[in-house]
């Protein structure tokens, strides 16, 4: 496990199970929960923060009230940290690119064609390369929960169909401020270009960039079929979010309210999960419907592509670590 940044400090995992043995503060009479993500209602993150709202307040008997600020209106990602450490947030979900400051063992998710499926990845976020990652936002005041999806990236563009790498070469495509993103996608002949969320549908709209890079939910319930009319299923990275807890909070409650909140964040996790995988075969239909071209990518020409990419793994092998790269190929071919 790669050195943690002077930035990082603390979190959870196997979590909860030894934290029961600290001493906690009864809980007030009402206990308020404010829980800070970026997606819209509809994504399954949304209507999984909202399905744990029910959970937690019907188990809790009207003990615990829930409030979710969705679509990012608490603020960025600096913003919901913050809200953490000071206590006005409870809760917050972040994706693993906005993590990486904290313990570059994040960096492992932005390794190109590394997942060959969802049931892989989840022996990684689930075991002890993804509880590794978390524990390093412990010192800041901050436990993670565990990991939820945001699926596997493909290549939607307003140009031309993509086939191929020769398709794609030159295509100006929206990226995250990622160095591993934009290094893959720059292997693969791609511009890319790092623009804000906030911006990004206009940005597609107005032509500023070719396309995006991005996986179905994300796309679909952001409308981003409205202004791509090509879609190459590429799979090139897989994404999850990190729910987070606020360590001051946690702590307050009680063993049997801390045992509630982790079980209801269990349910809600495979519920996310569930929501996001079987959606997207809903939403390839959808596109087709709308007119989005789609072409999946030959097993022959997938293996070029990560070939093509092989080198984003030796650029950024100083700060992932050669061990975890290869932990985490072992662990997902037992």
């Amino acid at each position: 496990m790669k050195k943690i940044s002077g930035k990082a400090t603390g979190v959870v995992s196997t979590l909860i199970i030894g934290l029961l043995g600290f001493s906690a503060l009864p809980a007030s009479a009402q206990t308020a929960i404010k829980i800070a993500h970026p997606n819209v209602p509809d994504h399954p993150m949304g209507k999984a923060f909202s399905y744990f709202e029910e959970l937690v307040e019907s188990r809790s008997n009207g003990d615990f009230t829930v409030d979710v600020f969705h679509s990012s209106q608490f603020g960025n990602f600096d913003s919901v940290v913050q809200g953490l450490q000071t206590g006005m947030l409870q809760m917050g979900s972040a994706s693993t690119p906005n993590l990486a400051p904290f313990s570059d063992d994040f960096l492992i998710f932005d390794m190109p064609f590394l997942f060959p499926s969802y049931e892989e990845a989840d022996l990684i976020t689930d075991g002890p390369i993804g509880r590794e990652a978390a524990q390093a936002l412990e010192q800041t005041g901050i436990f993670g929960l565990g990991y939820i999806d945001i699926g596997f990236r493909h290549i939607f563009n307003n140009r031309k169909p993509v086939e191929n790498m020769s398709d794609a070469a030159g295509l100006k495509i929206r990226s995250t401020p990622s160095g591993a993103h934009i290094a893959t996608l720059s292997s693969l002949g791609m511009n890319p270009t790092p623009i804000s969320w906030s911006e990004v549908y206009t940005a597609l709209q107005q032509r500023t960039v070719d396309g995006i890079d991005i996986d179905l939910n994300l796309a679909w319930f952001n409308n981003f079929h409205e202004v791509n009319k090509n879609l190459t299923l590429v799979r090139s990275l897989y994404s999850p979010h990190l729910v987070m807890i606020s360590k001051s909070f946690y702590e307050s409650l009680s063993p049997s309210e801390q045992i509630m909140i982790t079980e209801a964040f269990a349910e809600m996790k495979l519920y996310q999960r569930n929501l996001i995988r079987q959606n997207e075969e809903m939403i390839l239909e959808e596109m087709e419907k709308a007119g989005v071209q789609i072409i999946e990518l030959s097993e022959e020409e997938r293996g070029n592509w990560a070939a093509a990419s092989a080198g984003v793994y030796d650029q950024f092998e100083d700060k992932v670590g050669r061990d975890l790269i290869d932990r985490a190929r072992a662990t997902m071919s037992d």
